[in-house]
């Protein structure tokens, strides 16, 4: 991906989360930050035919639930 839509600063913040007294390298955000994105294009992708087969423009919660479902997600 050319230019991340996730900040890294939120995604090594993530990583800390999971796991107390721990130091995130670069490209481990790098990493991670582009194995969200991908995820969540792939999810927005699959809620917008949702939203489409629904008659609707607007995106909503029940659409993204259901795409997860959908991807096994």
């Amino acid at each position: 991906m050319a230019k991340k839509i996730i900040p890294l600063a939120p995604v090594e913040r993530l990583i800390r989360t999971a796991g107390d007294d721990i130091r995130v390298s670069e490209s481990a955000r790098g990493a991670l930050t582009e194995v969200l994105e991908k995820i969540g294009i792939k999810i927005a992708k699959e809620a917008i035919i949702e939203t489409k087969h629904a008659g609707r423009k607007t995106v909503k919660a029940e659409d993204i639930n259901r795409a997860l479902e959908i991807l096994k997600i």
